[in-house]
């Protein structure tokens, strides 16, 4: 081991007894708070207050022996240059290429079908969205949102303010009736322009937008409950904007054909009776005088 590596050692050694030393202080003057007895109390806090005291002069070290341990270290024992060793470069062989019959060029097969990337790389804000704004409110630019949990259930706790989502995941299985995008946000302001926008494969399929009617910070979800038959297999992206800030995306996908929609059956027309004529009454001949 050469001069650095001890100082770096002795660094990490006393960086770890200050973190361990200061965690048993304050666990030290946390329990001493319990007890009724006041010298035991008061032994304790003194103990405490000496392992914290303690900490802070392995910092010292530390901090002593990343500046200067390595000066001072040399300034006892000056290193000794080491030889440098000098490489003899060695001639290699040239090959001589031996000229080889020429191939035709045979046609290449151009595939019918492209792959593109289903996802798109960055998520854009459609202008028709854009243009359904109705906030005046200016975001603010340092509003920021936790990566979105997916689920098809969500847990609601309006006494808490809490959303909780069941079992997230990232892949699904159809046939699928609802989806959920569970977040936590902080430095929103009310009635800043919120948007979600929803893509399959990189096309979009849905999008929801409002002045933002929570509060500065909190949980929140984004949510989409087409037809059964429209959740069809794919990647799906949901986008987060605050204004035309792209704030979050999340990434989820759905496995399995889509439940093909029931056709409802429409009932035959009701056939009225047709009214069927009375006959006349026969005229009585006159009496016959």
């Amino acid at each position: 081991m050469d001069i650095r590596a001890g100082i770096i050692a002795a660094v990490v050694l006393a960086l770890i007894g200050a973190f361990f030393g200061l965690r048993a202080g304050l666990r030290a003057i946390q329990s001493a708070r319990k007890l009724t007895f006041f010298k035991l109390r008061r032994g304790r806090t003194i103990a405490g207050w000496r392992l914290i005291g303690l900490a802070v002069l392995l910092l010292g070290l530390a901090a002593a022996l990343g500046f200067w341990g390595e000066p001072v270290a040399y300034h006892y024992f000056p290193p000794s240059p080491s030889p440098t060793l000098t490489v003899t470069p060695s001639l290699i062989p040239t090959i001589t290429l031996t000229p080889s019959i020429t191939l035709t060029p045979s046609v290449t097969d151009t595939p019918a079908v492209t792959e593109t990337s289903t996802i798109t790389p960055t998520p854009y804000l459609p202008p028709a969205v854009e243009a359904q704004f109705t906030s005046l409110v200016t975001p603010n630019p340092n509003a920021n949102f936790s990566p979105l949990q997916f689920s098809t259930v969500i847990n609601i706790d309006v006494s808490n303010g809490i959303i909780e989502a069941v079992s997230p995941g990232t892949f699904f299985r159809n046939p699928i009736q609802h989806m959920y995008g569970v977040f936590t946000y902080t430095d929103m302001l009310p009635g800043a322009q919120w948007t979600a926008i929803w893509y399959r494969d990189g096309v979009y399929v849905f999008h929801e937008t409002k002045p933002w009617d929570g509060g500065t910070g909190g949980y929140g979800f984004t949510d989409w409950g087409p037809p059964a038959d429209q959740w069809l297999p794919g990647n799906y992206q949901v986008a987060l904007f605050v204004g035309q800030e792209l704030k979050k995306v999340g990434i989820f996908v759905i496995e399995g054909e889509a439940p093909t929609a029931t056709p409802s059956l429409t009932p035959p027309p009701t056939l009225e009776p047709t009214p069927t004529p009375v006959p006349s009454a026969t005229p009585t001949p006159p009496s016959t005088p």
